[in-house]
């Protein structure tokens, strides 16, 4: 059976949740899936490959997913390589284009990592949830939004097992 390791890159929780969505379309499909944290993952090694997740702020990937994939970068560019980003809270074309252009900016940097199918999905922006020093900065003031199209979200999983190379394993 295929091993697949989904790691995530979380602040609030949300792109949490939209990694398990994807680990569990995988089980459905017959991949053994290893779910974990970034921060938790030593090593890619003993997976065909790999899903890796990770949070938008301000148009850039969060600290720990950029750790995760530099510390992991040579083992990344010898394993299937998939990736997903959560970002825009507003539903305007363009926030879309600017996340997946500094995403790719982020992947560049990391020379001879290549994915096999990159993805970015709308994200959850609730104040109540926040804290100090963003709870602070004003946010309250804008109104609670979920962007994640949990079709899409499902439709890219059910892609992955073919675009990783899994078929068959």
């Amino acid at each position: 059976m295929a091993s697949v390791l989904v790691a995530y890159a979380t602040k609030f929780g949300s792109t949490r949740e939209v990694a398990e969505r994807i680990a569990d379309r995988l089980r459905d499909r017959g991949v053994e899936v290893d779910l974990r944290a970034a921060r938790e993952v030593k090593s890619v090694d003993g997976h065909d490959a790999v899903v890796f997740g990770g949070a938008l702020y301000m148009f850039r990937l969060i600290r720990e997913g950029r750790r995760f994939l530099s510390r992991q970068r040579r083992r990344l560019g010898r394993v299937p390589f998939a990736v997903f980003a959560m970002g825009p809270t507003e539903s305007v074309e363009q926030q879309f284009l600017d996340a997946r252009k500094h995403l790719d900016k982020t992947l560049v940097k990391l020379g001879g990592v290549t994915p096999v199918a990159v993805a970015i999905f709308g994200g959850l922006f609730d104040p109540a949830r926040l804290k100090f020093p963003y709870a602070n900065a004003g946010t309250r003031a804008m109104p609670a939004a979920d962007l994640r199209d949990w079709k899409a979200i499902e439709a890219w999983a059910d892609s992955l097992p073919e675009k990783l190379g899994l078929k068959g394993k």
